[in-house]
């Protein structure tokens, strides 16, 4: 289908696309990599006044290593993301589940911030992002403002951006040694989204489980943490001995997965449970 007809600027600068997203009001989008946002155009699901394309904006790209974080710019791409030694050294489950995202192709122009301000709940990063305990870094006219990823997504498709802000990128925690990392998914093609995924992080000691940080993929109409998990995992011993799945077993509980013509909620529920399990093993390495 043909989109519906908007006004186009391509800024060459963080402040120009501050200062046309000011002008243009609450209906007025930024594009990125475009890998999820131009199929919603085409189907005429939005409908933006104004299309603010920010792929010449060079301050919105890089990932820079600081002491206690490190900070991936919102046009960063995917691939970028992925053959980074910084993100691979320090945040691991970032490069885990970003190179399970689409192909290659959407790897190379869709954005780490994109996915972010997207918002599906069944994409790969914003799960992470919970996680992970990310903070997301948003501008506008007025400065900047951190948002917790706990607080970033609102509902389905709804980032907590105010009109006349733009995701600037995120500063992602180093956690540091003693934590294991793991993305489990489970999608129909390479290219589908997922049906269900887990972001699973496990801090061990002396072979127990000190600490967990479990969030799910595409089980409500925002990423989900499963704080169920968390606290049943605690202080159990990280092996196969059955006590990382019995806590795997609590992984729907607060969920509220859709149901649509690939996955009913009752099999999602399942699937969170199984891949959960999964998530758990290999993040404790055993």
């Amino acid at each position: 289908m043909i989109p519906a007809s908007f006004d186009y600027s391509r800024p060459s600068s963080l402040d120009e696309a501050l200062a046309v997203l000011g002008d243009a009001g609450e209906e007025a989008k930024v594009l990125a990599g475009g890998q999820s946002l131009l199929p919603l155009l085409r189907l005429r699901l939005a409908y933006p006044t104004t299309l603010v394309d920010v792929g010449r904006v060079a301050e919105l790209r890089g990932i820079a290593d600081h002491a206690d974080h490190v900070f991936i710019g919102a046009m960063t791409t995917h691939h970028e993301v992925i053959r980074s030694p910084v993100v691979n050294e320090h945040c691991p489950l970032v490069a885990l589940a970003t190179a399970t995202v689409a192909d290659p192709a959407v790897r190379h122009r869709g954005t780490f911030g994109g996915s972010l301000a997207h918002a599906d709940p069944a994409g790969d990063l914003p799960s992470v992002a919970l996680a992970l305990d990310m903070d997301l870094v948003a501008r506008s006219s007025l400065g900047d403002r951190i948002i917790p990823a706990a607080e970033f997504f609102v509902d389905y498709l709804e980032p907590a951006l105010e009109p006349g802000e733009i995701l600037v990128g995120a500063r992602v925690p180093k956690l540091g040694p003693g934590w294991g990392f793991h993305y489990e998914k489970f999608h129909r093609t390479a290219q589908a989204w997922a049906t269900v995924g887990v972001a699973a992080a496990v801090r061990r000691s002396n072979g127990t489980v000190e600490e967990a940080r479990v969030a799910l993929t595409n089980m409500g109409p925002t990423p989900v943490r499963a704080v169920t998990v968390e606290a049943a995992v605690r202080g159990v011993a990280a092996d196969r001995n059955g006590s990382l799945r019995e806590a795997a077993e609590q992984a729907a509980e607060g969920a509220d997965p859709p149901g649509d013509l690939h996955a009913q909620p009752d099999y999602r529920a399942h699937l969170a449970r199984v891949l959960t399990h999964r998530a758990l093993l290999a993040a404790c390495a055993v």
